[in-house]
Parts: C-alpha cells; structure tokens; sequence
C-alpha cells in the first residue's frame, strides 16, 4: 500500500492473554464476538488513505467489524503491526484505512504476536479464501462512463489491501471479453471481475461456455461483478449493492455460490443467459434505450414512460415446461429452498446468518474440484434439444395474442429498486418466468410498474408468475421492428428456445444467495396449510 496510516504507539512492553494483545501502557487489541475492539492513544499525525485526507485527531476507530478487516501482519522491520480494513468514508464509499502498531523492542516480537494475528485473520476471513487471483476486465465504455476512474481510485485499493493478485485487462470492443475469457488459463485465476455493466459478465459466461473444458471452466472461475454500468443487475443481486467500494467488500469476503445458467438456442447457435431474457415491452425497453446510458438507471424510466402509452402487443406462440405454477405455491418453493439452504431473514426481509459470533472457519479453496469426469468436457447436453427440433414430447404452443411481455429471469433484481423476480433462487435449477398481456391501460401499467419498487408486483392480479425449466416462443411476425433481449443484449428477431442448467455455474455473494428479500409474505403460513398440517 502506498500509504502509513496512522502509528499507535507503547512504550516498554507487550504481552496477550487468549484473545487480548496488550502493547502496554498504551494498547489493548480484543478480539471480539464479531469486530476488533481498539483501544489507545494515536499520534498526533495526518495519514492519507485512498487519497483522502483523514485525520489523527479523530482517532482510530473504537470497532472495526470482522467483515471489513482486509488484511493484518507485522511489517517487515518487526517494528509494527499493521492493520487494513475497509471504512466508510462518505455514504456508500468505502475507503482503505491502515493502522499500525508500535512493538516494543523485544528478541522475537514476530513469533509472539503471530499467534494473535492469525486468529484476527481467522475471523476476517471466517469461511472464505484469502488472496483470491482475480483476472479483472475494465470496460472504458460502460454505462454512464468511468469505468476506468472507478477501477484505479475505488477498487483497486481495496483488492490490494487484501494482497489479492491481481491481472487487468481494459476491453476495447464488444465482444472482446468472450474471445479472452475463452482464451484464458483457468488455473492461473480464482475469480473473474468485469467491471462494467451487465454485459461484460454476459461475455465472460458465454466465453467460458465456449471452451472445450467448459463444464470446469464455469465451476471452477467465479464470475464476479464491480457495478459500472447503468443497470448493474447482478451485482444488486450478488451483494445487494449497486455501488462500486461496497461490491468490491464483498468480493473479497464473498461466498461461492453456485449459479444457474440458461442456455439459448436460436437457428444453428447456442448461447448462455445468466440475468433474463426478454420480449416485448421489457426488451424494446431495453435495447432502445442503448443510446441513454449516460442518463443511467433513469434511461429505464424514461423509456418505460414513453412505450407505456403505446399499448403495443406482441403476438406469439409458446411453449413452456412449467414446474410450480400457482403463487401460493411458489411462496412455499421459496420458503422450502432458504430453510434447506439454513438461510433466515432479517427484517427486511434479507438473507443473514443465524450465529452472529461463529468459531472461525479455515479458508478454504473457492470451489469444489469439478468432477474428473467432467474434464475436457463441453456444455451439458440439452434435455428439450434446440429450437430447430421438434418440441418436445407433452410441449404445447399456446398462442398469446395479446401478448405485452414475456420476461424470464434468473436472478431477482434487474437494476436497483426493480426486484421483478422476487422468488429467484441462485441454485434452485428454475427460471421465473412472467407474462403481462399488452392491452391494459397506460395508468394501470404505471401502477404496475410502480408496484416493483413496493415489492407488490409479484402479487399482482394482471401479472402472471411461474416456475419454469424450459420453453420455447416464436414470434408471429418476422418482419416486426421488435426486439428480443438475453442478458440485456439483442439477438434476432427469431424463435429462440430456453433450457436451465442447475448450478452450472460459479459466482461469489455476500450471503451465499442472493440478496434480495423474496415475495412479500413468503415467510407466512398459509390457512390451507395451517389446515393441513
């Protein structure tokens, strides 16, 4: 790290007892149930941090939380110890603070204060790999812009007051990172970090997917998310944050979490989707907007405003293998998957963890060795074929002429405050699938859209909401000027076909699912099961 930070000073001797480091008369560092109690005197002396001033006169602070503890070591002149952690700096921007310790003069102080030092390492990183090799791709391009300023001054201060190694990469076309990320050598990387919208991720899957060993490429690389675009889709999702020091935290302390894909199949191609697909109002929406992204998140407002009042339907046959159909029914799918997965909600409604004070865990690898006999070996095969072939056997196309949206996805949020899958599970091998007919009124479908961001939308009369594993669509008119949307970038205007892949692949969270509070009331018991039970 470039900067000091700020020295705590004692002045004859030190000693620990259990889990209290007492650099006497000054100092005394307690490893507490969940953060790292200070207490002493500092010099009187200015410190940077991330190039923003800060001040001895405040004084270290009194409880540094496990979570944003980056790093702790003796420096190398066993004269210090020293000590990096993530701090608020202003709301929603963290920034990297040092602190170091004067050790007294003594034979061996390194072996001594070892000890202590690992089990403040411990339980900073309870659970989770240090030092993660993370192949980082900078989009210059992205959303409103400042891609580049973002990485340099936010992100990478954070990644290296971790020690996490790190190879960057600034992607200078569309496209560019499915061609590097096909390229790559998996075992030289623990992690992928676009730092971007939601279409570099996008590129990194379907570049992975494109290898001959894809199946451990896409276990084995983490696929991880910095928000730079004007979506950010996956990493609200991820670590329920669209802001860039926030995301960054949680990468370094992430959980691996094994992800879902979809493959896509339209004509003789075939593609990945991890985040949704689209068409209709939602995809128009999204791929019309392409050229308001220096607006950000507004651009989906302001388009959604205008094709509003257009009532516009887009008629299509479809063909869907539905799992759970009923909403109570999902309700109860969901309520099952977080009590299976030992998740609990807080109040609002968010993944937490039951023990606030575990015994801390070893690091461990970040994934699980993919299995040998998946070495060498492509994509799964496809259990309904392509959309070339026949449909599949119990499949019926369904005509919806009337059709307004049809929107699957495979996470929760599609940007901040636009939780349109409240029941998406990272793992739970189904897609959510939403259909909307085209014909409500203008003021109706406001107040829909408006019922997102209150958590209402799932429950609304006028949006129909299943579980699905597969489907295939096809639009009524070829000649239509529509679009369709995976992952919010535009295919053709063709009939596509859609099948999940349970787990397929690899991606780190804050919570080990996603961050997202679920359906309203999904935690409550129904009066038939009550009747039932």
């Amino acid at each position: 790290m470039s900067t000091e930070g700020e020295a705590l000073t004692a002045s004859t001797s030190y000693g620990t007892v259990d889990d209290v480091l007492e650099l006497l008369p000054a100092v005394t560092l307690t490893l507490a149930g969940d953060a790292l109690i200070i207490s002493g005197q500092s010099v009187s002396k200015p410190s940077r941090t991330c190039g923003i001033a800060s001040s001895a006169s405040n004084g270290p602070p009194s409880s540094t939380p496990y979570y944003n503890i980056l790093w702790a070591d003796v420096t190398e002149d066993l004269r210090y110890l020293r000590v990096d952690f993530a701090e608020e700096a202003r709301p929603h921007r963290l920034s990297v603070r040092s602190l170091k310790f004067a050790i007294p003069p003594r034979e061996t102080p390194r072996s001594d204060i070892a000890p202590w030092v690992d089990r403040l390492m411990d339980r900073a990183y309870s659970g989770v790999a240090r030092r993660k090799r993370a192949w980082v791709l900078v989009n210059p391009h992205a959303g409103p812009g400042g891609a580049d300023k973002i990485w340099e001054a936010q992100v990478k201060p954070i990644f290296e007051a971790a020690r996490m190694p790190l190879t960057v990469v600034r992607t200078t076309y569309s496209g560019e990172a499915v061609h590097l990320a096909k390229e790559i050598n998996i075992d030289d990387f623990d992690i992928a970090v676009p730092c971007s919208g939601d279409g570099l991720p996008h590129e990194v899957f379907n570049g992975l997917a494109k290898r001959a060993d894809a199946r451990r490429a896409l276990s084995k690389i983490a696929v991880c998310h910095i928000p730079c675009g004007s979506g950010n889709a996956m990493s609200c999702n991820l670590y329920g944050t669209h802001r860039p020091t926030l995301a960054a935290l949680a990468i370094v302390k992430g959980k691996p979490t094994p992800l879902d894909l979809v493959s896509i199949t339209q004509g003789d191609k075939r593609t990945v989707s991890f985040l949704s697909q689209a068409l209709g109002m939602i995809a128009d929406l999204d791929i019309t907007t392409e050229h308001l992204r220096w607006m950000g998140a507004s651009r989906f407002t302001y388009g959604f405003l205008i094709l509003a009042f257009q009532k516009r339907t887009y008629p299509c046959d479809i063909a869907v293998k539905v799992d759970i159909e009923h909403k109570e029914h999902i309700k109860k799918h969901y309520r099952q998957q977080v009590v299976q997965s030992g998740g609990e909600r807080n109040e609002a409604g968010q993944a937490s963890d039951r023990n606030t004070n575990p015994e801390p865990v070893p690091s461990p690898s970040l994934a699980p060795s993919a299995p040998e006999s998946d070495d060498g070996m492509g994509l799964p095969p496809l259990k309904y074929g392509t959309v070339l072939d026949k449909l599949p056997e119990g499949w019926e196309l369904v005509p919806h002429e009337n059709l307004g949206n049809f929107y699957c996805g495979n996470m929760a949020y599609m940007a901040p405050d636009a939780n349109f899958f409240s029941a998406a599970l990272a793992n739970d091998g189904l897609m959510d699938l939403i259909t909307i007919d085209g014909d409500i009124s203008p003021l109706k479908s406001i107040a829909m859209q408006m019922s997102v961001e209150s958590g209402h939308f799932f429950d609304n009369p006028l949006v129909t909401y299943r579980k699905v594993s597969a489907y295939r669509i096809i639009p009524r008119d070829p000649n239509a000027s529509s679009y369709i949307s995976i992952d919010g970038e535009s295919i053709p205007w063709q009939p596509f076909q859609a099948e999940i892949h349970q787990g397929l692949g690899l991606t780190l969270s804050k919570k080990g699912a996603f961050d997202a509070p679920g359906p309203l009331n999904w935690d409550k018991v129904t009066t038939s099961e009550r009747l039932r039970a």
